[in-house]
């Protein structure tokens, strides 16, 4: 499914929403009411490269919709040693995982953040806080069965990612990684890449090279 959407009575400061209401009419209509609702209830920010958006242990208020530029998400373990769970960025190629940057289960729990996500570059996003999307979806109703279906596909993406490093050796993972995301090769260093895949840099190298 995907709708027009009339953007004819948007201001020039609203326009900046419009990438978001295109996103969300692929799965429903979106009429003026629920656009004029959503720019009620969301703010444009921007981070500058290295910045962090959200810190390990702080809670995750925030669900943010990228425009422009990368960030990542990212475990840390007893060790320091860092993990990439995802990349976020936006474009024709992105997928849920790649468009919204939040610790969801922090989000929704009000729990304290297990990862942390970091301005890869400098980055500019709509910003919706918690309170904003129970208005949304609660109170108006609005939102509510696009959420649902956002919620159907960040599950299956997350039990996607955590059975591939669960389950695939190295060599499999670099391979499935080429398969269905070769994109990110261009997108972002091999230090990346090779905490992505949760290998060592020098242990990529090898894979390649034996591929």
């Amino acid at each position: 499914m995907h709708t027009t959407i009339d953007i004819s009575n948007l201001t020039e400061d609203q326009l900046f929403a419009v990438p978001f209401f295109e996103y969300v009419a692929k799965e429903m209509t979106i009429n003026t009411a629920a656009m004029e609702a959503i720019l009620k209830h969301c703010s444009l920010v921007h981070f500058r490269k290295g910045e962090s958006i959200l810190d390990l242990g702080f809670e995750s208020r925030y669900i943010y919709f990228v425009l422009k530029g990368e960030c990542i998400s990212y475990f840390t373990d007893y060790n320091g040693k860092k993990t990439t769970w995802f990349f976020h960025f936006n474009s024709p190629d992105s997928l849920v995982k790649n468009i919204f940057a939040v610790d969801y289960k922090s989000f929704l729990s009000r729990e304290p953040s297990t990862i942390s996500i970091e301005a890869l570059s400098d980055m500019t996003a709509i910003r919706f806080s918690r309170e904003d999307v129970f208005f949304l979806t609660n109170r108006t109703g609005i939102l509510e069965r696009w959420i649902r279906i956002i919620n159907e596909k960040a599950f299956m993406m997350i039990y996607d990612r955590l059975s591939t490093l669960l389950t695939l050796s190295a060599s499999d993972r670099y391979k499935k990684f080429l398969s269905e995301e070769p994109y990110l090769l261009n997108m972002f260093s091999n230090y990346y890449i090779a905490s992505y895949l949760n290998v060592a840099p020098q242990s990529l190298s090898r894979i390649r090279k034996n591929l």
